[in-house]
């Protein structure tokens, strides 16, 4: 027999919330549906009013002193909690590190286009790597390479730091660049 899996929601849901009948706590800070203060309770009386109103009570945080609770649809507040996770997620995905590649012969267009290209990532808040391939005996004339790689950073038009200045690094050479 193989390794047990979890479902697929345990997964997202890191923090295990005790609700109505789960929570241990004698007394609980409750909070309304619209986030009102509704005050210090026993745990009896607040499930009843969770009941009354046709809503569960969420412990929202078992440390605090007393635990607070939230009365709240659970599905609705799963569903808010997995929407944060998500908003979360994508904030850590943004400042990605986006590489623009450049050849030492390339048009004076193409290398416009590629400029274009380093200022939307810089405007977008990533960080920057150009690239610029060198191919045959393009290597061996590094002060040829180094002032085509000046001249497409004076392309860019986003004020920019370098964070890594240009240095030889795999078939040619590379930078990085931040917006300021």
């Amino acid at each position: 027999m193989g390794p047990f899996f979890y479902p697929r929601f345990w997964y997202h849901s890191h923090i295990q919330h005790r609700i109505n009948n789960q929570i241990i706590a004698p007394e609980l800070r409750i909070v309304g549906a619209e986030g009102e203060n509704l005050g210090i309770m026993a745990k009896a009386k607040a499930l009843a009013l969770a009941q009354e109103k046709g809503l569960d009570l969420i412990e929202i945080a078992p440390m605090a002193q007393p635990p607070v609770a939230r009365l709240m649809d659970y599905d609705k507040f799963r569903y808010e909690q997995a929407k944060e996770e998500k908003k979360q997620r994508q904030a850590q995905k943004q400042k990605e590190l986006k590489q623009v590649r450049i050849t030492g012969r390339a048009a004076a267009n193409d290398l416009a286009i590629r400029a274009k290209a380093a200022d939307k990532f810089l405007e977008e808040g990533h960080k920057v790597e150009i690239n610029l391939a060198l191919r045959g005996r393009e290597k061996a004339h590094k002060d040829w390479a180094l002032q085509k790689m000046q001249e497409f950073l004076s392309m860019i038009t986003v004020p920019y730091v370098t964070t890594m200045a240009p240095k030889p690094g795999g078939r040619g050479y590379n930078a990085q660049i931040v917006k300021k």
